[in-house]
């Protein structure tokens, strides 16, 4: 399989780093180094410069991107629901598997365990 890219995405604390390391160069060689060195591009710098520069500090931590997802209380119940069918079908069959290998037991041993029909009702 092969691995998706994915967008990176920069703490706060590192913009702020980067930007005041940049600030802090006296020459524009030393930018030019600054940005190879931790894999930026100058486009970085202008949109965290201008981020700074109008007082966005959410602008500062990455955004999640896309719309909204709302949950609906009603499908999160379902889920939760559906997880409780799941997992007790799961315990369901665990106990028919040791009432049989029980049952083996008992009739290997010489006392039979009479097989009852219990009836299930439908709802």
């Amino acid at each position: 399989m092969i691995a998706r890219p994915r967008r990176r995405s920069f703490t706060a604390a590192y913009k702020r780093s980067i930007l005041d390391q940049a600030d802090a160069a006296q020459d524009s060689g030393a930018i030019g180094a600054l940005l190879p060195r931790e894999g930026l591009y100058s486009s970085h710098l202008t949109t965290w410069r201008r981020q700074r520069q109008k007082g966005e500090i959410d602008a500062l931590t990455p955004q999640k991107r896309g719309p909204k997802v709302v949950v609906s209380p009603l499908v999160k119940q379902n889920r939760a629901l559906l997880a409780d069918v799941a997992r007790l079908t799961r315990k369901l069959k665990n106990a028919e598997l040791i009432i049989e290998v029980q049952k083996k037991v008992a009739t290997l041993l010489g006392n039979p365990i009479p097989n009852i029909q219990i009836d299930e009702e439908n709802s």
